[in-house]
């Protein structure tokens, strides 16, 4: 198992412990992602939703579920995106531009069918 990993928001606000390494890391390209990131790509890593926690400012966070199977919590405060819980999947997604000292590693492209690139 790796090191714990710390990413948080823009404003330093709220901040999210990452315990041991990702599932698996992809770029995202669903038309979902690309709107609540406003990027042409999302760098996905996902977690085991148990090794991700919220070290600080569980108070600023928000969420918003477009469906049941994203839940996209983000900071109050600054409004950027901190995480993704996949309930049905068990599995968190963290922001890989957000985590540091990630090396960042994808295999894989997601809903290729919707890229934009």
């Amino acid at each position: 198992m790796s090191e714990a990993r710390t990413a948080g928001c823009a404003c330093g606000a709220v901040e999210v412990r990452i315990e041991g390494d990702p599932v698996v890391m992809a770029y995202c390209h669903c038309e979902s992602c690309r709107g609540w990131l406003g990027a042409p790509i999302h760098a996905a890593s996902l977690w085991p939703t148990p090794n991700v926690t919220v070290a600080k400012g569980d108070d600023r966070l928000a969420v918003y579920k477009r469906t049941e199977a994203s839940h996209r919590h983000f900071c109050t405060a600054c409004g950027a995106p901190v995480l993704i819980r996949h309930p049905a999947m068990g599995l968190t997604d963290v922001p890989a531009g957000n985590i540091r000292g990630l090396d960042f590693a994808p295999t894989i492209h997601v809903n290729y069918g919707e890229k934009v690139i």
